[in-house]
């Protein structure tokens, strides 16, 4: 008998477990139930087999329920939402559902408690009629033409063919067209399920084809049920701070929280507790309670105890960024709270009363620009090189902004003689604010108001035909090119021509540097189309010391600006605001002039006849 000849079983039994093979290896242990590999991680090992296991999809649920008993079934389905809540495990349900069989049933249904004929093999992704397929590595239009050419033939052994395209914004747009006419007329034994994180990135006409179905973020409060359910199942102990702290960070993911529970998990040995501390350690998350002691210093304009906190939290770990993230979420419940009550935080009753004492005390316009100022630093911390650095310089203007009043009490203040910033601002009040403040405006509106509004002619009156004799100066001139609506005409004859003398029928005056070499003869025949005579125009060489209304214009401006500057009133504002600039100059209204009786102290007519 050869070697050969020996039988597989017989070589193994005489060979000695305790000596190595010929390549020096040591016998392999025989593989047991606890070899790590065969671990599975809870988001696998808990996903949901029926759409009762569905969490915070409620509404989608009730809709597919109506559609299947109504059999009112789609042939294409879109299902989007962020990651984590659950697109591709309602695609497999679905997928089950369409093709669901068994004793006394033989059409689709959602009905998923007891599993059908081909229902593992569709969990298991081996179903020869259900194809889960990745948009990312299929994205060419040839890939595409390959697959709808299989759409054709009938199901092998399910009632539906069921194609599952993941992430399908990521196809290219030729194979989104070469898609558009299978998804339009596909035949009876197909069905599209196609998942997306991106849905504005998927065309309107292959969305047009398809039920759409939104998929929710979960709430953190659904979540942590959901959590303790899967500690229950798996005996941990898990304290509920932890739990929520958990549900916040996975911001409304499923998959997201119990990936971050199975690392929890880890975090102590089997049977001990996982404490609060050690999610938040695990996440590089700060104390609630300390980032709360931290908005208060800020609050309170309290720079140095704001630092100190805030460094004491990045020693212990703390992300920059998240606790900015943490003083944001403070700005808004403290907002809230003065809005409803304390009561209105989804928080412990000690956190939520310290919120809501910050909103008591502070005003809504306070709050508001806290909120803003750090979304600002929120951003400046992400992008900065040093995000610990880019924290404290956002807390110093926090804490120095704080207790700012804004701009309506400041000015009252002004008005009032008071120091605009208050004790805490550190600036001193303007002298003399309060005696220029009362008549300031008064006097700044009375200045403005010749050079900011200069006289014009009627304008409805220009717009009729002009004759040449109403024309009486070279403004009113520009006044009837403005009225007839030739802006091009009137910003070349104001910024480039310097009027030395005007007479009916005649204008003599100089052009300025960058003139048109056309702008005399336009003028003069536009006066002559409007006024129906003939005018002259007469160009002198030398227009020194004449400005040209623009020219005029930006110096009177300047003027006025210069006067204003030299205000007491806008004095006290720039000394108690540095920096402050004068962005705008408005004409302000003039008040009408009191009646005859009402000066003399004469009673109204209607008042005489009582």
């Amino acid at each position: 008998m050869s070697d050969t000849d020996v039988p597989l079983d017989q070589e193994a039994a005489e060979r000695d477990p305790d000596t190595s093979d010929m390549f020096g290896a040591s016998a392999a242990a025989p593989a047991t139930a606890t070899t790590p590999g065969a671990y599975q991680v809870l988001a696998r090992k808990y996903r949901p087999r029926t759409f009762e296991d569905m969490i915070g999809q409620e509404a989608m649920v009730r809709t597919l329920t109506n559609a299947f008993t109504a059999g009112r079934i789609a042939h294409a389905f879109m299902l989007t939402g962020v990651r984590g809540v659950g697109k591709t495990t309602t695609a497999r349900l679905l997928a089950r559902a369409l093709n669901y069989e068994r004793d006394g049933v033989t059409g689709p249904s959602l009905d998923l408690t007891v599993d059908g004929r081909h229902c593992q093999a569709i969990i298991e992704g081996r179903h020869m009629d259900v194809l889960e397929l990745d948009a990312a590595s299929r994205t060419k239009v040839d890939e595409m033409r390959e697959l709808l050419e299989s759409v054709r033939y009938a199901p092998v052994e399910a009632r539906y063919k069921v194609y599952i395209i993941d992430e399908v914004h990521m196809l290219s747009t030729a194979a989104f067209n070469a898609l558009l006419k299978t998804l339009e007329e596909p035949p009876p034994h197909a069905k599209f399920i196609f998942a997306t994180t991106e849905i504005r990135k998927v065309p309107v006409t292959i969305l047009s084809r398809c039920q759409r179905f939104d998929l929710r973020r979960v709430e953190p409060e659904v979540i942590v049920a959901n959590l303790q359910r899967l500690c229950e199942a798996e005996s941990a102990l898990v304290e509920q701070e932890g739990l929520a702290l958990i549900a916040r960070a996975a911001e409304g993911s499923v998959r997201d929280a119990q990936s971050l529970l199975d690392q929890a998990m880890v975090q102590v040995e089997r049977g001990q507790t996982v404490t609060a501390e050690l999610v938040r350690d695990m996440l590089g998350l700060a104390d609630r309670a300390a980032t709360i002691g931290l908005f208060e210093h800020l609050m309170g304009g309290r720079t140095a105890e704001a630092l100190s906190a805030f460094r004491t939290l990045y020693g212990f770990g703390a992300d920059p960024a998240v606790v900015m993230l943490d003083l944001l979420e403070h700005a808004h419940a403290a907002s809230v709270s003065k809005a409803l009550g304390p009561d209105a935080l989804a928080l412990p009753k000690d956190q939520a009363g310290r919120l809501a004492a910050i909103g008591a005390e502070a005003s809504a316009g306070t709050l508001s620009r806290m909120w803003q100022m750090l979304l600002k630093a929120h951003d400046e911390t992400r992008r900065a090189p040093d995000p610990a650095a880019a924290v404290e310089m956002a807390l110093i203007r926090l804490a120095y902004a704080a207790d700012l009043p804004g701009p309506e009490e400041a000015l009252k203040r002004l008005q009032a003689g008071e120091n605009p910033i208050g004790p805490s601002g550190g600036a001193p009040a303007p002298s003399g604010g309060g005696g220029s403040s009362g008549g300031g405006r008064a006097g700044l509106a009375v200045q403005s108001a010749p050079v900011m509004g200069r006289p014009k002619a009627n304008l409805r009156t220009l717009a009729q035909p002009v004759a040449q004799a109403a024309l009486q100066s070279f403004e009113e001139v520009v006044s009837l090119i403005d009225a007839k609506r030739d802006m091009t005409l009137k910003l070349d004859v104001e910024r480039y021509i310097r009027p030395i003398d005007f007479r009916p029928g005649r204008i003599e005056f100089a052009l300025a540097e960058g003139a048109p070499a056309n702008l005399p003869q336009r003028l003069s025949g536009r006066l002559k189309e409007w006024t129906g005579v003939p005018w002259f125009m007469e160009i002198q060489g030398s227009g020194a010391g004449i400005e040209t209304a623009w020219e005029r214009e930006k110096r009177e401006k300047a003027e006025v600006l210069a006067r204003i500057e030299e205000d007491p009133f806008v004095v006290a504002v720039k000394t108690a605001f540095p920096g402050a600039e004068i962005a705008e100059i408005r004409k302000l209204a003039t008040p009408e002039a009191p009646t005859v009786a009402a000066v003399e102290g004469e009673p109204a007519e209607d008042e005489a006849e009582d």
